[in-house]
């Protein structure tokens, strides 16, 4: 339950795996798929926040034997506030944006063409990952004139459905 919060993270050691497939006596294939499901389950249980009684009856319905029913919602009982606040913590893509940085360049010729003008806008975004010990990331990233209309278009589209969600 520690971990829940953590993607791209194993659940358990090797180990630790070893340990409960010679315990549950089953293969590596069948724990992953008991580790995935659990998993699963916890998740839903944290995005809806469910209550431990909620949660009870809805593993009933899913036909989930009595014995396993209670040990799941025991673990969510004891460790779910804890999930649920680390998971408001965590932000939705590990990196923020922090600053942008934009000149425009003019290309006037070139040695094969004379009198060409090649427009361009440059940007210089300065990211951070929310991991603690990551420092800022610089991505440079260079448009045309169409290129950089059609980003302007695309963002504001999202912006019109941020507004439509607020």
């Amino acid at each position: 339950m520690q971990r829940l919060h953590l993607k791209d993270e194993r659940t358990f050691s090797e180990e630790e795996e070893e340990k409960l497939q010679q315990t549950l006596g089953i293969d590596g294939p069948e724990l992953e798929l008991v580790l995935q499901t659990l998993e699963f389950l916890l998740q839903q249980a944290a995005y809806h926040a469910a209550k431990p009684a909620v949660l009870s009856q809805q593993l009933t319905q899913l036909e989930l034997e009595q014995a396993k029913v209670e040990a799941i919602v025991s673990v969510w009982t004891t460790n779910g506030r804890d999930v649920l606040q680390k998971l408001r913590q965590q932000t939705l893509h590990p990196s923020q944006l922090e600053d942008i940085n934009w000149r425009l360049n003019l290309q006037i010729a070139q040695s094969s063409v004379s009198k060409q003008k090649l427009p361009n806008a440059m940007f210089e975004l300065g990211v951070r990952d929310s991991e603690e010990g990551v420092g800022k990331k610089k991505i440079r990233v260079e448009f045309t004139h169409s290129e950089l209309y059609q980003f302007y278009n695309q963002l504001e589209m999202i912006q019109k459905q941020l507004d439509g969600l607020s």
